[in-house]
């Protein structure tokens, strides 16, 4: 098996609950791709699921999303605190979490800037839609707040991440989260179940051959 020109990308957005939800099976994965294919990269890029806004997020909304996380409960058995519905003023509102860990990505803590972004959405019934989340999530990870807050505000990394998107967007996907192998040149879809992580490995390695 030769994986010198594959890599597989993860594809997600922070403020996804199917991401979160697809979490420990996606680590389970990861695991096993480790063990059994440790010469195979992975690369996490962003989707984006909302632009910028400061506009409440809408009640027909706010509902279809807070029974979508009861749905992903009952289905997978994720914990979510549906207390940030009575809480937060939730905004449809994501690209500044997808900022926060493009920022997180030039440090090498991107995933750990997911964990806290999802943490902090999930568990504590926060908003990573605001700027403050953000912040005490990067401070949570080790990175300095000062300089985080100017490079979250900056131009260069609005275009870096608008950039980014439009690479995801040419990429064989359906929603997030998603995977796709790139061999060869060719990018692939490759399918995800939620509960097996096999199901992702034996598509990957025969894609690969």
């Amino acid at each position: 098996m030769t994986t010198e020109s594959a890599r597989l990308i993860y594809v997600y957005d922070p403020m996804c609950s199917w991401c979160w939800g697809y979490k420990p099976t996606w680590l389970a994965l990861q695991q096993q791709l480790n063990e059994q294919i440790p010469s195979l990269k992975i690369d996490y890029r962003l989707g984006g699921l909302a632009p910028d806004s400061d506009v409440a997020m809408p009640q027909d909304m706010q509902q279809f999303l807070s029974q979508t996380w009861h749905k992903i409960s009952a289905q997978l058995g994720t914990e979510f605190n549906h207390a940030f519905w009575q809480e937060c003023q939730p905004r449809r509102s994501t690209y500044p979490a997808c900022r926060a860990c493009l920022i997180a990505r030039e440090f090498g803590l991107e995933q750990a800037m997911i964990l806290a972004i999802q943490q902090a959405y999930y568990l504590q019934a926060k908003n990573p839609s605001d700027i403050d989340t953000l912040i005490d999530a990067a401070v949570n990870i080790g990175i300095d707040e000062q300089a985080f807050k100017a490079r979250l505000l900056s131009t260069e990394l609005n275009q870096k991440f608008i950039t980014e998107l439009h690479a995801v967007h040419q990429l064989p996907i359906r929603g997030f989260p998603s995977l796709v192998l790139e061999v060869n040149g060719q990018a692939v879809g490759v399918p995800l179940d939620y509960t097996n992580p096999q199901t992702s490995f034996d598509a990957i390695v025969k894609a690969i051959g």
